[in-house]
């Protein structure tokens, strides 16, 4: 079987530090949730006002898949954000442990 090659850009974003991808997922998400919620409004106006069918429906499921992205981006935003704290967390204890062990070791040496 032929290798399927991988799309341009994934060495790229499995480079990247989890904060960095959280940095840029975080507001970006945010962004396209608020265009979808704008886009959202609109349809509901041009269904006010007596917009063709059409109009409105393709306004509205346009509203609606930036809306969802938005949603799945922060949802993974977040994700990359809960890794980040749990990380900083084990590292954390794992100093504080050893400070403790190695305190431990002195007091009992003679």
């Amino acid at each position: 079987m032929a290798k399927v090659p991988q799309p341009p850009g994934r060495r790229l974003v499995n480079r990247l530090s989890t904060r960095t991808k959280w940095l840029m997922l975080a507001p970006l998400s945010l962004l396209i949730f608020g265009a979808g919620l704008c886009v959202f409004s609109e349809a509901a106006h041009a269904k006010q006002t007596g917009a063709p069918f059409r109009q409105w429906f393709l306004w509205g499921t346009y509203s609606l898949i930036l809306i969802n992205g938005g949603l799945a981006l922060f949802g993974q935003a977040v994700r990359f954000r809960a890794q980040l704290d749990y990380r900083r967390f084990v590292r954390r204890e794992l100093k504080k442990r050893d400070r403790e062990w190695t305190g431990r070791k002195r007091k009992t040496s003679p």
